[in-house]
């Protein structure tokens, strides 16, 4: 396991301002879409703060995300990470392509 609950603070804060009474996955789905949009634009113009301030909103509304369907995204990473640390394959044009 590599993440237990490191991430219940933002769960908290979102329960505090009724994301996960009110909230939709759909919802929650296209704000991570806006937030992966404005990622993009700051790594395209190589705005660091951006990118740092995109990252953490990215993670944010995953977290949301995650928990609106019944998630957390600890579990998440650690299931996905079990996966890929088995792994192999080799980069190319700057992106891992695994083995088949």
């Amino acid at each position: 396991m590599i993440l237990e609950k490191e991430l219940q603070p933002v769960r908290e804060w979102a329960e505090s301002k009724g994301i996960f009474d009110k909230g939709d996955p759909k919802t929650q789905t296209l704000k991570l879409i806006e937030e992966a949009g404005e990622l993009s634009k700051a790594i395209l113009n190589d705005d660091k703060p951006e990118i740092i301030d995109a990252l953490g909103d990215c993670t944010i509304v995953l977290v949301n995300l995650a928990k609106l369907c019944g998630y957390d995204l600890e579990d998440c990473v650690n299931t996905a990470y079990n996966v890929i640390a088995k792994r192999t394959g080799k980069m190319e044009n700057g992106t891992f392509i695994k083995d088949k």
